[in-house]
């Protein structure tokens, strides 16, 4: 089985590139299943319906989120009948939606595990307890046959020790919010695919996508404008997991990185 995860998509540059180029990516690279992290698609805050059905038209089998998940009023009420879009899982007990979905994709059942960090991050449940006692109830080729991660923090440490909180219980674990692609992907000890931060899908000439002159002058405390996304030359970011059908654990990893002005070369 293979995975296309996506990058925060940050304004409707990470929108436009994404809902071209995505169909293509999936052709070339044999894609079977694709989870984007969203909560950044409108205009850098939140997501809407008419975003979530643009995405799903494109290819996209599941939209993940994070902090930003109710900047977008209609939200609170199309999470509820939209089960494609997930927030994370450890929020309080109560909130609309979910943060765990099982999907069916070629015969397979493919869990997709939406969780938020603690580390300067809005509160919500305690993770590290909160996921070591889902987990128990998610396991790898007996309640699902994979297991997608996405791991939305701030802090690379928070992110690191997650992954191999789920090593061997997850087939891939990445982290999103920080907008900024790390160079650590890998496979860990017991056979789970892990990246710190898949980067974004948006203008990488910006501070995390959003213009970068107001970004500057609020770091001088200055009067500035509310920080707008880039709309000009942007980079599809992301990872592709090759999984193998019988264990559910990745067999390869590797960063995927399409357009604009970044470059990666493997």
């Amino acid at each position: 089985m293979n995975f296309l995860f996506l990058g925060d998509i940050v304004g409707r540059a990470g929108r436009n590139i994404v809902i071209e180029k995505l169909k293509d990516l999936i052709d070339q690279y044999e894609i079977d299943f694709v989870i984007a992290n969203g909560e950044n698609s409108a205009g850098g805050y939140g997501i809407t319906e008419e975003i979530c059905n643009n995405l799903f038209d494109a290819g996209v089998d599941v939209i993940t989120s994070g902090n930003h998940i109710w900047d977008q009023k209609e939200t609170m009420n199309h999470i509820i009948k939209e089960n494609r879009l997930l927030r994370p899982m450890n929020f309080q007990e109560g909130t609309p939606g979910r943060g765990f979905e099982i999907f069916e994709k070629k015969g397979f059942k493919i869990g997709v595990m939406n969780i938020m960090g603690n580390v300067y991050m809005k509160k919500c449940e305690e993770v590290f307890p909160f996921v070591e006692e889902q987990i128990k109830k998610i396991n790898l080729k007996k309640e699902v046959d994979f297991l997608a991660v996405d791991f939305h923090a701030e802090i690379t440490s928070e992110k690191q020790a997650m992954g191999h909180l789920l090593d061997g219980k997850a087939t891939f674990v990445v982290g999103t919010h920080t907008h900024t692609p790390t160079l650590d992907f890998r496979i860990l000890e017991h056979g789970t695919a892990y990246q710190t931060d898949a980067g974004m899908c948006g203008d990488y000439n910006s501070v995390i996508g959003m213009n970068k002159e107001n970004a500057i002058l609020k770091f001088f405390k200055k009067k500035s404008d509310r920080l707008v996304p880039v709309i000009k030359d942007a980079t599809i970011c992301g990872i592709k997991v090759i999984a193998d059908d019988k264990t559910g654990l990745a067999k390869d990893i590797q960063p995927i990185m399409v357009g604009g002005n970044l470059k990666y070369n493997n």
